[in-house]
């Protein structure tokens, strides 16, 4: 199954690349879960929960780097591990219900560095230290 999200993001491909490929960047817009890979064409990248309340060492998602071509593009192959469901199903609402979240946040980031507060968004990430 194939799902497209089309955002526009004011940024640089070398920006929009660092805050894909780096996991602690990556952790700010998406619910707290790092992506861990060497980048390279035919590798595995894993996602773990790392900053989450929930579970801080649950396996999120795996899959391959398919294409690899940066700062310019990434695709990848993607199978969710977080719940039972989407293991058995590999389509469920689980599975696009987080996306437009996790898209605005790498928008809202990458423009203003600031992070998005939505109710979802702040759901799963950790409490952030007092300043």
């Amino acid at each position: 199954m194939e799902k497209v999200f089309e955002i526009y993001i004011k940024t640089t491909p070398e920006r929009l690349w660092q805050a894909i490929t780096d996991p602690e960047m990556r952790r700010k817009y998406s619910f707290g879960v790092g992506v861990h890979s060497d980048w390279k064409r035919g590798s595995t990248y894993h996602a773990k929960a790392g900053g989450t309340t929930i579970n801080p060492s649950m396996a999120i998602a795996e899959g391959e780097n398919l294409e690899v071509d940066p700062p310019r593009r990434l695709v990848q192959s993607y199978r969710a591990l977080w719940s039972d469901d989407v293991k058995r199903e590999g389509a469920s609402a689980e599975l696009y219900g987080g996306w437009p979240m996790i898209l605005s946040g790498l928008k809202t980031l990458l423009e203003t560095g600031g992070l998005l507060t939505t109710p979802g968004s702040l759901l799963y990430q950790a409490p952030q230290p007092a300043v």
